[in-house]
């Protein structure tokens, strides 16, 4: 056999199949796995030693917002190097309806708006998914797959309108995604909590998710409520998967606020039935009991209705305040009330820019220090952040991220928004902490199915077909990490943390980590998805 150039031996193999660990060395040649019998002696320019460590393919995080984490400045590099570290070798980007493409010119500005409050500046727009993927220039260190966002979509052809679309307005948004997904995007993802996805009807959700039926790829969708409606918004989801012919992926599924606590065990009886019945139907979650969202999705959805630079112009109408209390009190039919569910004590603002000491405190907290009304001050927290404000909203119960996680059907993701401040510690610890705190420590699950959810039954979801196995001509991407030490070490005081016990990553042959610290090494890159047939998701 031709000499390798890495090999990996004395290490215990888990496939990402879901079967038992085995001895094996891993060999990998011009960005390509080869499967070796253990202890092979097989030549290769570099040798590492995994005794007593697992070696696994890379995982892939199905729902991330690092959509425009392109860049050279010292924050946005320290941000890439979270998921990394804990082994992510592929973030699917992109989710919940809010994409940076496809941007016709002429309707930048809409766009742009939707953007810049969800990513912070400086808010790019793109006209096509090839645009979008030459823009990320040679930074990635791991791979990126994109979705392309529904909300983006409304938003260049509708505006922030609360209406229906009309005829020709959808057809121009179907239009606008089907060439997107033929260039290589790898799904259509919603989000039908946030403006303006908020404002569409389930019809033209389903043309949408017929033309990603067409080219085989998922809908993926943040649920129109995942608070106590969450049931009648999960029959909405399996209405337009079933209408329109297509996959269906339930983003970050949880059952939030106290109202809802404990549905978990009849929306995943609900999800097992649409599997029964033939529908392509899974889920992911995110190991923690917090959420993490803009604070713009805080307030009822018509104080968006015209954008962001008109919704700051109003919020300083003291009338228009007095509105927004009394909506949060009494709630809008459809939409998601987070804050008249939980109330502004479980809301925590994680990224503020201009205001760097609101960081970390809760919305109730900062009001009454300034002798001031919550929703008073989270107007003039907009205001003064141009929007730009990331918060934490504690409202999850622990049965039910148990209940989830340890559903066949679930996937794992960390729901990253890598921005400044304090962001939510998923972003650097979901894999290391299911690995660590809900495999060895508590026992929720075997480590085999837990590198299943991370690794083999994603890249099929979403069709990267040469990822999430160790198998003889696969992409190289590999983790290696000791079983006994794993942990995440990021917490909501100190959310960057690293993990421990992930002793090597691997990105396209290539080792992007080295006994727990980043190399200068970037074979990263955006993968263009082809589409599949769809299939419902499982071990093979």
């Amino acid at each position: 056999m031709a000499r390798l150039d890495l090999v990996f031996t004395g290490g215990d193999v888990l496939d990402g199949t879901g079967a038992p660990a085995r001895p094996a060395d891993v060999g990998v040649r011009e960005g390509r796995l080869v499967l070796l019998p253990p202890s092979s002696g097989t030549p290769a320019a570099a040798v590492v030693d995994a005794a007593g460590l697992v070696v696994t393919p890379g995982f892939l995080d199905v729902h991330t917002h690092s959509d425009l984490l392109a860049g050279d400045d010292e924050q946005r590099e320290v941000l890439r190097r979270a998921p990394l570290l804990q082994g992510v070798t592929t973030e699917i980007c992109g989710n919940c309806g809010i994409s940076p493409f496809p941007v016709p010119p002429e309707r930048g500005g809409p766009v742009r708006e939707l953007i810049a409050a969800t990513f912070g500046p400086p808010a790019a727009a793109y006209a096509s998914f090839p645009e979008f993927a030459a823009a990320q220039g040679a930074a990635r260190r791991n791979h990126l797959a994109a979705l392309v966002g529904h909300g983006t979509l409304r938003a260049a052809v509708v505006g922030f309108a609360q209406r229906r679309a009309t005829p020709e307005e959808t057809r121009r948004m179907c239009g606008l995604l089907d060439e997107a997904l033929a260039a290589g995007a790898a799904g259509l993802s919603t989000g039908l909590i946030y403006s303006p996805g908020v404002n569409a009807g389930t019809d033209e959700v389903i043309a949408l998710a017929r033309v990603a039926a067409a080219h085989g790829k998922p809908y993926v969708t943040h649920l129109r409520d995942e608070m106590s409606q969450v049931e009648s918004a999960l029959e909405e989801a399996i209405e337009i998967a079933g209408a329109a012919g297509s996959a269906l992926q339930v983003s970050h599924h949880k059952t939030a606020g106290r109202r809802a606590w404990g549905a978990t065990v009849r929306t995943l009886a609900r999800l097992d039935r649409a599997r029964a019945d033939g529908l392509d139907v899974a889920c992911d979650v995110y190991p923690y009991t917090a959420g993490s969202t803009a604070l713009l999705a805080m307030l009822p959805p018509w104080v968006i209705a015209d954008g962001v630079s008109a919704m700051l112009a109003a919020v300083a109408d003291p009338a228009v305040r007095d509105r927004i209390r009394a909506d949060l009190v009494g709630g809008v039919p459809g939409w998601e009330n987070t804050v008249g569910n939980g109330g502004w004590d479980l809301i925590r603002v994680a990224s503020a820019p201009n205001n760097p000491d609101a960081q970390g405190r809760t919305i109730a907290d900062l009001a009454a220090a300034r002798g001031a009304d919550p929703v008073d001050y989270a107007c003039d927290l907009l205001a003064a952040e141009r929007g730009d404000v990331t918060i934490l909203s504690h409202s999850m119960h622990e049965d039910d991220v148990r209940r989830v996680l340890a559903s066949p059907l679930t996937m794992l993701c960390s729901d990253g928004v890598p921005k400044g401040g304090r962001p939510h510690p998923r972003w650097a610890g979901s894999f290391a902490r299911v690995l660590g705190h809900y495999v060895r420590d508590v026992g929720l699950l075997p480590l085999a199915d837990a590198v299943h959810k991370m690794t083999a039954m994603p890249a099929r979801r979403f069709g990267l077909r040469d990822r999430g196995l160790l198998a003889d001509g696969y992409a190289a991407d590999l983790v290696v990490f000791d079983p006994q030490w794993v942990a995440d070490g990021a917490t909501y005081d100190d959310p960057l943390a690293p993990p421990r016990g992930v002793r090597c990553v691997v990105v396209g042959g290539r080792v992007v980590v080295h006994r727990g610290e980043v190399t200068d090494t970037r074979p990263g890159r955006v993968l263009a998805v082809t589409g599949r047939k769809p299939a419902v998701p499982g071990r093979r």
